[in-house]
């Protein structure tokens, strides 16, 4: 899936069309400078949200036999790669930070106005359209993609031995709740997710409740 696709732009100079189009790619390379909680498995340092997104798009290619419902494999692809460029503006937002989470829809909404209106009207609406999906959650593309989202950083975590949820001080029922619609977009591949937190709690990465 291209983000436009058929439109013809017709009420923009070509030239135009082009410049905002590389204006909005010059734009999306904040997005290599947004820093995660998630660190890398070798635990040099945390990831930036690019490889957060370039990571996703690994996975939903290679994963994508595993989602719930069958799904437009490009479409997640393009999904998972544009979720994030929104915190360009409106930051990452920890997913065990209650506090920060109480206004992140209105600043991540905030920003999507601003970061996708870069594009020419007929691809910033497609991607705008998309970015609203992936956070209504109710399409396939959408569920599975979330599942994505979730799985990396939980993977994580338990392959570095519990780093960032021992940092914060999270809780096994912190860790499923947060984490449970894994299941919505792939009932095998939360089967896995389960199955690595019952052994993080065994082995300590992680604090029982």
């Amino acid at each position: 899936m291209s983000l436009g696709e058929g439109a013809a732009g017709a009420n923009m100079r070509e030239d135009d069309r082009l410049e905002r189009q590389l204006q909005f790619i010059r734009e999306i390379d904040r997005v290599k400078g947004i820093q995660r909680q998630t660190w890398l498995l070798d635990l040099s340092r945390k990831e930036n949200d690019a490889e957060h997104s370039w990571h996703l798009g690994v996975m939903a290619a290679t994963l994508a036999e595993y989602a719930a419902e069958p799904v437009d494999v490009s479409r997640v692809v393009t999904m998972v790669l544009l979720h994030d460029a929104i915190e360009i503006d409106a930051g990452d937002t920890f997913l065990y930070d209650e506090s920060a989470r109480t206004d992140q829809h209105l600043r991540e909404s905030q920003a999507a106005d601003r970061v996708f209106a870069i594009l020419p009207a007929d691809q910033a609406s497609d991607a705008r359209a998309l970015w609203d999906e992936f956070e209504a959650r109710q399409t396939p593309e959408a569920k599975f993609a979330a599942s994505l989202d979730r799985l990396q950083p939980l993977m994580h975590n338990y392959f570095t031995k519990g780093s960032t949820w021992r940092e914060h001080g999270v809780k096994m029922s912190q860790v499923i709740q947060r984490n449970r619609h894994i299941a919505d977009g792939s009932p095998r591949l939360w089967s896995y997710a389960e199955s690595l937190i019952r052994d993080a709690v065994k082995k300590g990465y992680l604090a029982s409740d």
